[in-house]
């Protein structure tokens, strides 16, 4: 049965720790490999090569490493296929959405090509008698990501494309469900003429989260997964003096005026909802009609569009999606629609009897839609991270803004409207950190920056764009003054001001 190591200072490098875990054919149920949890004696030795690769990585020139970015796109490019099967072999996606993976992180990757712009620093000349002010951005160090199964391929490049470009050497720590594109991306990273230790992916569980958290000399880290653990890992991370971006679990509201186009509403909420399983950070698992006609008829149109989901082995070109990534999730969300039929909520479609002739034990799940949900509700108030949708009728505009903007969470919301006052209102007032306006999921291109409000974020900083350069860099400001000639007569005492 393969095995897979960890990629360790340019070279796969076995696991000495003796731990491993499964990695399922999510299609099938069966196990296809196992893969190795790391050790804190196997992560030291990632930043130990990482510490020997940075100095010379971060004196390379900005217009040097981005011809290392530019070739590590051209070579992803030219591996997509192979990236997309392997990626849905482990994950469940369907290959186009694999493939859409790999597009989003590679869109990252093309903004961090520009990284001799984007790391220019500022100059002030004569800010004071002889006396000019610049400011420079260096990289920190070792940095790390911790990164999920959801988006194996997009989320490490939304992460390392940034740090390595502005001179960080970076360790991967991917989800151990589904680690295979990962290390494929660092092989690929080297190939494009990335120095060895420059990117590296040790594979673990909690014990390698743990010393990535508590190791002095990883400067930052980065991570996305549910916000329980995205709130350990800042608190740890912070509590041990690091830089820490933790983006966590989200509750996506969307928002239904009876002014829109239901057609359109429908087709959204069906991609968006049901999409990859649901196992989105961005999936809209709440539709908010407002007024009970516009309700009704969504209902409607919704539930033979449920009834008739195709969902079939990832490599199916016309399966809306695929199995679940792991029998345990899969569980997961059964009992999720369980408890939302004994609080009440009207289940609508049950998703929970699906099973695929030839597939049967493959982690596959129908597609579940629950009317009358109540902000009350524990399946309300938590993410379930499958193909469920639920329905929350509101009575009125200010309702509807009022369930998003008291969420625990907020990460994305959208609202559906043709009424353009409605729309820039409510995208002014709703409490929530990213927002589409007749767009379901509005994760923001590679130029802008991705992050929530709320449990769904913890830190200061987002992911990639502008806010990913300041998150991986650190300012140094230089005052300087060069005498015309001789030696002041007495010394000042006083704090020098420009009065």
């Amino acid at each position: 049965m393969r095995t897979i190591s960890h990629f360790i200072n340019g070279r796969h490098v076995e696991g000495t720790s003796g731990r491993s875990g499964d990695i399922f054919n999510p299609a099938t149920g069966e196990v296809q490999a196992k893969v190795a949890l790391a050790s804190r004696a196997e992560l030291r030795k990632a930043v130990e090569a990482a510490q020997e690769a940075f100095p010379k990585w971060a004196a390379v020139n900005p217009q040097r490493r981005a011809r290392v970015m530019f070739n590590f796109k051209t070579l992803v490019e030219k591996n997509m296929d192979e990236l997309a099967h392997l990626l849905s072999s482990e994950h469940g996606k369907v290959l186009a959405d694999a493939r859409g993976d790999v597009q989003r992180g590679l869109e990252v990757i093309e903004f961090a090509c520009g990284i001799p712009h984007l790391q220019k620093g500022e100059y002030t000349e004569g800010a004071g008698p002889g006396i000019d002010i610049y400011s420079m951005r260096q990289p920190l160090g070792v940095v790390a990501g911790i990164t999920p199964f959801n988006f194996p391929a997009m989320i490490p490049m939304w992460m390392f494309g940034v740090a390595i470009a502005v001179g960080n050497c970076f360790i991967n720590k991917p989800s151990e469900k589904d680690p295979s594109v990962p290390m494929r991306l660092a092989e690929l990273f080297l190939e494009a003429g990335g120095p060895p230790g420059v990117l590296q992916v040790v594979n673990g569980d909690k014990e390698a989260v743990d010393a990535i958290l508590e190791d002095p000399d990883i400067s930052a880290v980065s991570f996305v997964g549910s916000s329980a653990i995205a709130e350990y890992v800042y608190s740890k991370g912070t509590a041990n003096g690091k830089r820490v971006q933790a983006m966590g679990g989200a509750k996506n509201h969307a928002i239904i005026m009876p002014d829109a186009d239901l057609d359109q509403v429908t087709n959204e909420l069906m991609g968006a909802g049901y999409g990859s399983a649901g196992e989105r950070c961005m999936a809209i698992s709440v539709a908010v009609p407002v007024g009970e006609k516009t309700a009704d008829a969504l209902v409607q149109r919704l539930k033979p569009r449920v009834e008739a989901l195709k969902i079939a082995p990832p490599t199916d070109p016309e399966a809306a999606y695929g199995p679940m990534v792991t029998a345990a999730q899969k569980q997961r969300v059964v009992d999720y629609i369980q408890m939302g039929v004994k609080e009440g909520a009207e289940l609508v479609v049950d998703g929970r009897g699906f099973k695929l002739q030839g597939y049967e034990n493959g982690f596959y799940l129908g597609g579940s839609l629950f009317d009358r949900v109540t902000p009350a509700m524990q399946t309300y108030k938590d993410e379930i991270f499958g193909p469920v949708l639920q329905i929350a009728r509101a009575p009125d505009f200010e309702t509807a803004i009022s369930l998003p903007t008291k969420h625990q969470y907020g990460n994305g919301v959208a609202i559906f409207t043709r009424d353009g006052d409605a729309a820039r209102e409510f995208a002014s007032r709703v409490q929530v950190g990213m927002v589409g306006i007749n767009i379901p999921i509005p994760v923001p291109l590679a130029y802008h920056t991705f992050g929530g409000w709320k449990r769904s974020a913890f830190g200061d900083v987002n992911v990639h764009g502008p806010e990913g350069v300041r998150f991986y860099t650190k300012i140094k400001t230089v005052t300087a003054r060069w005498p015309k000639g001789g030696v002041r007569e007495n010394p000042d005492f006083n704090i020098p001001t420009m009065k």
